[in-house]
């Protein structure tokens, strides 16, 4: 399976709709998209609603993406996170890393122009 990236900004962060597999295939291109918005400054919003499965490699990608903000002081909010791939992300610690935006994940879509 493929990974699709979106990234759409609004007045208040930039905000990157992920859609498939975070795997040892896709997440170096999500690696690749994410750090340069880290890199901005700006709060970074990562919608996951449409993201199947994680790996390992996934995760790797999350931490790397989350100790570059940690070093740049950029917030970083994991939205839409599944049952599937939230329990990977409890189970190995990585909901801890990250701040969870569930409630507001519509107001995301909405102000990000991704509402179908």
């Amino acid at each position: 399976m493929t990974l699709n990236l979106k990234q759409r900004r609004n007045k208040a962060s930039t905000v990157l709709v992920a859609t498939g597999e975070i795997n040892s295939e896709t997440s170096g291109s999500m690696l690749q998209a994410l750090l340069p918005l880290v890199r901005e400054g700006r709060p970074l919003r990562i919608d996951l609603t449409a993201v199947t499965y994680v790996s390992s490699a996934g995760l790797r990608t999350l931490l790397v993406v989350y100790r570059e903000a940690q070093h740049a002081g950029v917030s970083v909010t994991l939205y839409g996170v599944s049952e599937e791939v939230r329990f990977v992300m409890s189970a190995t610690g990585f909901l801890d890393f990250f701040e969870a935006g569930e409630a507001a994940a519509a107001e995301a879509k909405v102000q990000a122009g991704t509402v179908r």
